[in-house]
């Protein structure tokens, strides 16, 4: 396959049909790349173009819910163990004993699982946005959610069946995804009363990492499959915490590069920031590298040459 294509194909795996983007060599160390909220494989655009160019089998597909991938609309269809469960079956289908892999957002929270449970299928991982905790014996995430924001937190406004749904429908699909594009680190919490999305605000100018063109491919397959099982991967969290209770304190295991973007709302607000540059962070990955560089949340569009630059020559050591 020429490495400047990208062709795109669906697998029947894992019960459900998972849609992937590919662009690179058939031959070349493959490269798993896992998205994140609200968003689709498009988001690894400027990653594949990168590391087909240099020799690298980039493969990025919709995660259950999403763009052209099966969206179950079971709450109970979206534990971690399913979403790895897919990574897995993937693999498996592509006969890839081991792989690279990159995540972002929930897609940085899969990529995290899949090197805890399945270290063997992972050469290396790069993550972005969201670092790795061990899980402690009495995690109770929402519940805590609850207790320290309060009700108007966009996590919390994400847990009732339909809620946010009904909220999102008074705008159009463009909308409400520039809205969470434009997100800044203050932003996550409305006030009482107030639902997130209608707090949420747009910017008035296009943002300058994605084009009107781009922003419509977006709009155009969360219209079609709507924003249900993105939502329900929120309303899982607290299932997926007791889940992982034969993890209590584990450790990853493999070697990962982590990225954070200074202004990033899942790496700088509620002390993460401070976590990610702790001796913790370190012993709880103990093959961990940290880089910090200038940008919010959607770092690897917004910042795409920086991302590049460090995701390319992380893996490159890896390959010799």
């Amino acid at each position: 396959m020429d490495a400047g294509e990208v062709r795109h194909w669906n697998a029947d795996v894992n019960g459900v049909s998972i849609h992937v983007a590919e662009r690179g060599p058939e031959d070349g160390p493959a490269v798993l790349l896992l998205h994140g909220f609200p968003e689709l494989w498009l988001s690894w655009r400027h990653q594949m173009a990168a590391l087909a160019a240099r020799g690298f089998r980039a493969l990025a597909p919709d995660l259950r819910g999403y763009g052209d991938s099966s969206a179950p609309s079971d709450p109970a269809a979206y534990s971690i163990f399913h979403i790895v469960g897919d990574v897995v079956a993937l693999l498996d289908h592509l006969q890839l004993t081991k792989v690279f892999v990159a995540g972002h957002d929930w897609g940085a929270h899969a990529a995290w699982l899949l090197c805890l449970f399945r270290p063997d299928r992972v050469r290396a991982a790069v993550v972005l946005g969201v670092p790795y905790s061990a899980r402690h014996a009495h995690a109770r995430p929402i519940t805590e959610a609850f207790a320290a924001f309060g009700e108007g937190f966009y996590i919390n406004q994400f847990q009732e069946a339909g809620r946010a749904e009904s909220a999102f429908a008074r705008y159009d699909v463009a909308t409400v995804l520039k809205k969470f594009y434009s997100i800044e680190i203050d932003d996550v919490t409305a006030p009482p009363g107030v639902e997130i999305i209608d707090f949420l605000e747009a910017s008035p100018s296009p943002l300058p990492w994605i084009s009107e063109e781009e922003l419509g491919q977006y709009a155009e397959k969360f219209h079609k499959s709507g924003f249900t099982g993105p939502l329900n991967y929120y309303r899982m969290s607290e299932t997926n915490s007791r889940l992982l209770a034969p993890w209590n304190g584990a450790k990853i295991t493999v070697p990962v590069k982590f990225i954070a973007g200074d202004k990033d709302i899942g790496a700088q607000s509620f002390g993460t920031g401070e976590y990610i540059k702790s001796a913790e962070f370190k012993s709880t990955v103990p093959d961990l590298e940290v880089t910090v560089i200038e940008g919010h949340h959607f770092l690897q569009q917004e910042q795409a040459e920086r991302v590049n630059s460090e995701m390319v020559s992380y893996l490159v050591r890896f390959t010799s």
